[in-house]
């Protein structure tokens, strides 16, 4: 047997945890799963803020002349938005306003 220790790459930022999973910023793997998280960021900001408006998505849906299943689809993160698509439901149909940064 062996004496010698196994050093294991050991992970001390969330990322280099991204970059070993998902590969380096820029890559397509990395940026397919960007997207991905801020699809579901959005989402879930949705569905905070509809449930803070008290509306059920049949509600937010009618408001706005979508559907419920787009709604859903929106909200688990399973649905590219169209930006005018994302200010339609949040200004007309949650009464709340947009603010973009971009860094």
């Amino acid at each position: 047997m062996s004496n010698k220790k196994h050093t294991a790459n050991v992970i001390t930022t969330f990322e280099e945890h991204l970059e070993k999973r998902y590969g380096a910023l820029g890559t397509k793997i990395r940026t397919d799963f960007e997207m991905k998280a801020k699809a579901f960021a959005i989402g879930e900001i949705i569905r905070e803020e509809r449930k803070q408006s008290n509306m059920t998505q049949d509600q937010l849906a009618l408001k706005t002349g979508t559907r419920k299943s787009f709604i859903s689809r929106i909200e688990n993160g399973h649905s590219d938005i169209q930006l005018s698509t994302l200010y339609k439901l949040i200004e007309d149909g949650l009464g709340k306003k947009i603010n973009l940064t971009i860094s």
